[in-house]
């Protein structure tokens, strides 16, 4: 048996199948072509082996061909398919960094000193008592000026209901010069527990 060299034709014999280019073919085609005309022989029957084998070969040609063009289809899908998932990722990761928020939503910076420290719902229910201490303020200037023009009897406790969504004007009142030491102390009452309210409530 001949040695076998690194480009010896006869080295196709030892690939597998899945292995074998059109190139390792032509290379066992020769190498069977080389042996039948060894056999000294001649016949009918050698002719017809001779055929046979050529007619395999050929087929074998075939099938490698097809076999190697279908693995470079696999090959160049394979690369398209890649290369769209790789778009995929890209355009998903941008979407994702530009993803608009929805209506009612605000983005903040908690780095910001500046940045709201409320929720919309929190600062609606400090502007509104903000306004119901207002109206209470209109209420007890009211009242103070009935002390003053004497319209309330000094020794009578007034109490009065304060409407607080909407609270009553101011009623037009004579000015009086003669301030007692009771409505001095009154003015002084009011004025300290509506600044007290101011401070629990703020």
């Amino acid at each position: 048996m001949e040695e076998l060299s690194e480009s010896s034709p006869a080295l196709a014999f030892e690939k597998e199948a899945f292995e074998l280019t059109v190139e390792d073919v032509y290379d066992i085609s020769y190498v069977i072509g080389r042996d039948l005309l060894k056999i000294s022989t001649t016949g009918e029957e050698v002719s017809d082996l001779q055929f046979k084998i050529v007619r395999v070969l050929e087929m074998f040609e075939t099938l490698v061909n097809k076999y190697n063009l279908s693995l470079e289809e696999l090959k160049m899908e394979r690369d398209n398919l890649k290369s769209e998932l790789d778009r995929i990722v890209r355009e998903s990761s941008a979407g994702q960094e530009a993803q608009t928020l929805g209506p009612n939503k605000l983005v903040v910076d908690l780095k910001d000193p500046n940045r709201p420290r409320f929720t919309m719902q929190e600062l609606k229910e400090v502007l509104q008592e903000r306004n119901q201490l207002k109206a209470q303020l209109l209420v007890a200037q009211e009242e103070l000026q009935l002390y003053k023009s004497g319209m309330l009897p000094q020794g009578e406790q007034a109490m009065v209901e304060v409407d607080l969504v909407s609270p009553s004007p101011l009623k037009p009142v004579p000015d009086t010069t003669d301030e007692t030491k009771e409505e001095v102390f009154i003015q002084t009452e009011i004025r300290t527990t509506y600044e007290n309210k101011d401070l629990r409530h703020y």
